[in-house]
């Protein structure tokens, strides 16, 4: 059985946050055994926590919020999709903003900003929520599921269903190692149609995104270059990874059709209720 692992050291990391605009200096740091994943408000009086767990998600309105006395910190799938891939247990994370840098619109920055910091083991066992029998979460009426299974490793297996013509149905499979993460998911960037980002800037969302941390695409193609032709279901693939970390560092098999963040943290609610 692996021990738990938190970060070598500290890091840091200022940029935009994807949908608030703000800008936001955001600070790594080693945390003790048991500590879990804990957001740190460093803007607030009272420096107060919130710890990235499934039972606290309040909203998955295009990004994943978690909250706790009234506090939140949102968009956070990206970094906890970093924390999974390396299997990292514990760390603070403190922020003088609500929303984590967006980077290229990927994890790759995260994922690299932790592996080239170090990471130290630690002196009790890990938590590793090791899958047992079949977690589903359906909804019927979109025809979306995700699920996941016994496995003796950490798998996901995705597919996208979109109606543009430009993307269609898109599939892929990863055993999800750091290295195949680092080159396979890890640079896959958030993706909008630029139709609607007009509403959602109405909204108060993606005031943050440019062409160099959103792929768009319209009609007629896309505005900037892919990293990948299927880089709509890597990103996929990267936020249920995130999504997924709300229950602990999962070993299991995950399985998706047309999954988002509303579905992926009912099931990581689900998988935390009854083995976190």
């Amino acid at each position: 059985m692996q021990n738990q692992i938190t970060l070598a050291a500290e890091a840091s990391y200022t940029g935009i946050g994807l949908h608030s605009g703000r800008e936001v200096h955001m600070v790594l740091r080693p945390a003790p055994v048991d500590t879990g994943i804990v957001f740190v408000r460093t803007d607030i009086p009272g420096r107060p926590e919130v710890r990235a767990a499934a039972a606290n998600v309040t909203s998955t309105l295009r990004a994943t919020t978690v909250e706790e006395q009234g506090h939140k910190v949102f968009t956070i799938e990206h970094l906890m999709s970093a924390f999974h891939a390396l299997r990292i247990d514990n760390c603070y994370v403190e922020m003088d903003a609500e929303e984590p840098p967006v980077a290229d619109g990927s994890s790759l920055a995260f994922f690299r900003l932790m592996q080239q910091t170090g990471l130290r083991e630690q002196e009790k066992p890990s938590h590793e929520i090791i899958i047992d029998k079949v977690y589903r979460i359906d909804d019927d009426e979109h025809k979306r599921f995700v699920m996941v299974v016994p496995y003796d490793g950490f798998r996901v297996s995705f597919t996208s269903l979109n109606p543009h013509k430009l993307i269609g149905v898109q599939y892929e499979n990863f055993e999800v190692d750091p290295e195949t993460y680092e080159r396979e998911i890890a640079p896959a960037r958030t993706i909008a149609y630029e139709k609607e980002i007009a509403a959602l800037r109405d909204m108060g969302l993606g005031l943050g995104g440019t062409l160099e941390s959103v792929i768009v695409y319209n009609d007629e193609g896309w505005l900037n270059p892919l990293h990948f032709e299927d880089e709509l279901v890597r990103h996929k693939i990267l936020d249920v990874i995130g999504d997924l970390r709300l229950a602990g560092c999962i070993r299991g098999h995950v399985i998706a059709t047309a999954s988002g963040h509303a579905l992926n943290t009912k099931l990581a609610r689900k998988i935390a209720a009854e083995l976190g």
